[in-house]
């Protein structure tokens, strides 16, 4: 019996899978059909976004934040609260805060109530960061202010849940919310926060390094100018709520390099007017990422074309079709520069970053940014067309006063890949590729992404003083690296670059290129015995995998190939059903 069949049995076993007599339309695709009336719950999916949930809630407890749990039904009071005293954070004083649900929006004042045991409590001083709910049915109204706040929901939901509530869930769980599935749920999390509290205890050590690294960075004290501290991005802090990220985006500019041709992809124009994906091009993913957080946060982020002589009059043509966006678009030309024999230099035209800020401040532009409150730069290279605005990276950086820092990602070349993205790190600047495609890789531990952070203020001292170097890290008082997914590098240089873009490996969400090749993973696989894996054709993973040694996986044309829940696969080469 595979370990999927055991936990599946045991879900059996909790009647998670018994719905209400009538089930909703949108609740259906959680249903394994009917029976005597009465939805069955399909227990894979019950899996599958139990699995997520606690995925969810796993990432911020190593964040350590906050949690609220709502419960109204009495016969699971004694499970909540020993679940809350497991994981920290019962307090005698504030039990009664588990029942009587948050008074969320009132939660900046903390408020005096009475509940029926005629005890008070006082609501919380701060939001949580998180909201699980095991009642939906009687606490509706909490689902609603949470939403109002866009703090994520983890919620059992059940066959007769309205859609109105369902819609606004983040984490759904679809269960019948029997007394033994919650205490199973609850066991869940407070296995996952145990977990999650020994391996946050095991990295104080590596965080304390951090801060006195940062803190000599910012005394100036034995920095290595060629040495730049890269950071992981999963040790940045957690989103920041909605009123911080309206802050954070209010000081922000973004500036795009225009002046890249597709001539030699055969394409006459701009390269950011290439369509990539759903039609898209990479200066609409751009205008579109702007858009929806100008719909989603109260801000006004604008926008920088840095165009060059080539490629100013096809951009302003293009533009005319923005003219109803909310997104304050300002069309820039740098001045050509020529070559020693009097002839444009393609080379010349981008001599630095550098020479784009003088540009700009001799326009006067910069000056405006700055009088408009914008305190930072996120400068967009013209061949990454998977960069995004990030307010984490953006709220770490104010916080700690950095003035410029770069995204990178490691090369797949660096015999340390699986450490260098989970890890604090020094690396010297000879080690990280400007480029994807102008180098051997083989002599890289990192490659720039092209995206650049860099601080307003410190921009202009430096121009001031004419000392203005952007290449040259050992000019900005404070410097990091952001060790940021994969995803966020994909460029345009060649005609198969367009072709990967195109297919349907690839969608669109609020201009942030995604993939669907998570799609075809139940859960990701056991890869700490990994040494490595290729895949080819069309091949779908299930739960609870584990490769080990050397793998290879390669589908037939035309043919579906399945890899079944739990098994284990070491050292094989699998080329259908019969090899596994």
């Amino acid at each position: 019996m595979t370990l999927h069949s055991i936990v599946i049995q045991k879900l059996l076993s909790t009647n998670a899978h018994l719905g209400r007599r009538v089930a909703a339309h949108h609740f259906k695709q959680f249903t394994y059909g009917t029976r005597n009336g009465m939805a069955i719950i399909d227990s894979d999916r019950t899996l599958i976004c139990l699995r997520t949930a606690a995925e969810f809630v796993a990432a911020l407890a190593q964040q350590k934040a906050r949690f609220m749990f709502v419960n109204t039904n009495s016969l699971w009071d004694e499970i909540i609260e020993q679940m809350t005293k497991k994981i920290g954070c019962y307090s005698p004083s504030m039990n009664l805060l588990w029942r009587t649900g948050g008074f969320l929006t009132n939660s900046h004042s903390p408020k005096k109530f009475r509940s029926r045991r005629k005890k008070i409590c006082f609501g919380p001083t701060q939001p949580p960061d998180c909201l699980v709910v095991f009642d939906t049915d009687r606490k509706s109204s909490v689902i609603l202010e949470a939403d109002r706040l866009q703090i994520p929901i983890v919620s059992l939901v059940d066959s007769a849940m309205p859609l109105e509530y369902y819609k606004k869930i983040t984490y759904p769980i679809p269960a019948n919310d029997s007394v033994q599935f919650v205490y199973l749920v609850c066991n869940l999390i407070t296995k996952t926060f145990l977990l999650h509290q020994k391996s946050s205890a095991s990295s104080v050590a590596q965080l304390e390094d951090t801060r006195e690294q940062v803190e000599r960075i910012e005394e100036g004290k034995s920095v290595n100018k060629d040495e730049l501290l890269v950071l992981p991005y999963s040790l940045l802090p957690i989103s920041p709520g909605v009123d911080r990220t309206e802050e954070l985006l209010d000081k922000l500019v973004v500036l795009k390099f225009n002046g890249a041709l597709g001539t030699n992809m055969g394409f006459h124009g701009p390269k950011s007017t290439i369509q990539i994906c759903d039609g898209l091009t990479s200066l609409d993913l751009i205008v579109n990422q702007i858009e929806a957080l100008h719909s989603k946060y109260r801000c006004s982020v604008p926008l920088l074309l840095m165009n060059t002589t080539t490629t100013h009059e096809d951009t302003v043509k293009v533009l005319e079709k923005y003219t109803k966006s909310n997104v304050d678009i300002h069309s820039l030309k740098q001045p050509q520069h020529k070559s020693s024999g009097g002839q444009s230099s393609e080379d010349e035209l981008y001599p630095g970053h550098g020479a784009v800020f003088l540009s700009i401040m001799k326009s006067g532009t910069l000056d405006v940014l700055l009088s408009q409150g914008k305190e930072y730069i996120l400068v967009v290279d013209s061949d990454n067309v998977a960069a995004t605005i990030d307010p984490k990276i953006l709220d770490h950086l104010i916080e700690n006063k950095i003035e410029y820092c770069i995204e990178v990602v490691p090369t797949a070349y660096d015999a340390d890949f699986s450490n260098i993205g989970s890890r604090l790190q020094k690396f010297e600047l000879a080690e990280i590729a400007q480029s994807s495609v102008k180098h051997s890789m083989e002599k890289f531990k990192l490659v720039d992404t092209g995206s650049l952070w860099v601080n307003l203020r410190a921009i202009k001292r430096l121009l001031d003083t004419d000392t203005l170097k952007i290449e040259d890290i050992s000019f900005f008082d404070r410097a990091i690296g952001v060790n940021v997914p994969h995803s966020r590098s994909l460029s345009l240089n060649k005609t198969s670059d367009i072709l990967l873009l195109k297919s349907d490996l690839y969608t669109c969400d609020e201009g942030v290129l995604v993939s669907d090749l998570l799609s075809r993973f139940k859960s990701m696989p056991d890869i700490i015995g990994l040494d490595s894996l290729k895949v080819t054709g069309d091949v779908w993973f299930g739960a609870g995998i584990t490769l080990k040694g050397r793998v290879t996986i390669a589908a037939k044309p035309g043919m579906k190939l399945e890899i079944p829940d739990g098994v284990v696969i070491e050292n094989k080469d699998i080329n259908g059903p019969s090899d596994i």
